[in-house]
């Protein structure tokens, strides 16, 4: 894990109730205006060919999202759709499982991977996060201290394998350590237009984790059609 906090700062009650259902991938709405992702979080997105080039005073962290179809119902009324795990992290932040790794001594997918054993347990060892699984890299901005690109992968797998790494993550090597727990995304929005998804990214997140949500969840079709975040 150990990925340098995000430079989100805090914001009031207030200022955040005046933003739910208003915010996307573009970031905060501002006394300026709309900005970007990169220049709220001091990040820029490249291809994987450009950070795989990057100099050895950059570290590569690596993080992958897990999910699954779920024809569960919510109060016997309302799709669950997907489940999509994330965790609370040991700094009081929502990301993604994953952490650094050893590049170029170890690929970015066995050190994913390794990673994935440790924050999840034993049941991680039924699957494998491949380059096929690979989404986007972000890098931090060149001044920052440590310099860090993070990777970010996506798994789809089936819905008993994924219950099967909730039972057995809390028997983790990391759990209650650098993990305190995994999380399950609510993809709906309730009618007060609040309540689920769009009162859950209210929460802090660590770095780029936000954003590579909203974006997975936009660009794989995992939310429910009646979303504030759907365009």
């Amino acid at each position: 894990m150990g990925e340098p906090p995000s430079t989100v700062g805090r914001r009031s009650t207030e200022e955040r109730r005046s933003t739910v259902g208003r915010r996307s991938t573009g970031g905060h709405r501002s006394m300026g205006g709309r900005r970007s992702t990169e220049e709220r979080l001091g990040v820029r997105k490249v291809g994987l060919e450009e950070a795989l080039a990057l100099g050895p005073e950059w570290r590569h962290a690596c993080h992958a999202m897990l999910y699954a179809p779920d024809p569960g119902l919510l109060f016997r009324r309302i799709p669950l759709r997907y489940l999509v795990l994330m965790q609370m992290r040991f700094d009081g932040r929502l990301g993604f499982p994953g952490g650094f790794v050893h590049f170029p001594d170890q690929s970015l997918e066995d050190g994913l991977n390794q990673e994935l054993l440790e924050e999840l347990g034993e049941a991680a060892t039924a699957f494998r996060v491949e380059r096929a699984d690979y989404r986007n890299s972000y890098v931090s901005s060149a001044s920052s201290a440590p310099r860090v690109v993070a990777h970010f992968y996506i798994k789809s797998l089936p819905l008993e394998q994924l219950k099967a790494v909730e039972r057995g993550a809390p028997l983790a090597q990391d759990h209650g350590l650098e993990v305190l727990g995994l999380v399950r995304v609510p993809l709906y929005t309730l009618r007060d237009g609040v309540s689920g998804l769009p009162a859950f990214l209210e929460n802090t997140f660590i770095g780029t984790a936000r954003e590579q949500l909203v974006e997975a969840l936009q660009d794989l079709g995992l939310l429910d059609p009646g979303s504030a975040l759907r365009p």
